[in-house]
């Protein structure tokens, strides 16, 4: 503690557990602040991945459906995940595994170049569901 005092640092504990306890002299406020500044740079670095979702219905049409996966591939060539949803309404759910699953195969088809498909789909209630993620 003297020879901290003495060169105007602080005495820092870094491991209390060992025997004799290992310390160091160092300017705290500047080591708080060069971890800050760590902190900060690893965070501008990191990427934040967001799940969007598209919305189909089992009777869309193929003009309306290229549409969709032309913004599906936009959202994967910024490295999104993309929730692709087939709603059914009213006695649509009748036909649930037949013009929904194969509405959901085209989009699978038409991506398969760029994406990969991240959770098969299942039904949810009225609405069947697969998620697609950027290869």
């Amino acid at each position: 503690m003297r020879a901290a005092q003495e060169a105007g640092l602080d005495l820092v504990e870094v491991s209390a557990s060992a025997v004799p306890p290992v310390c160091r002299i160092m300017d705290y406020g500047k080591y708080r602040y060069e971890q800050s500044k760590k902190l900060a740079e690893a965070k501008k670095k990191q990427t934040v991945i967001e799940v969007k979702e598209i919305k189909l219905r089992p009777k869309t049409e193929k003009h309306d459906l290229d549409f969709k996966v032309k913004s599906i591939r936009k959202f994967l060539e910024q490295k999104n995940k993309v929730k692709v949803t087939v709603r059914f309404r009213g006695r649509e759910i009748v036909y649930a595994d037949t013009q929904g699953g194969d509405t959901l195969k085209k989009v699978a088809e038409a991506l398969a170049d760029i994406a990969v498909i991240v959770q098969e789909p299942k039904m949810e209630g009225r609405q069947m569901v697969m998620f697609v993620g950027p290869k």
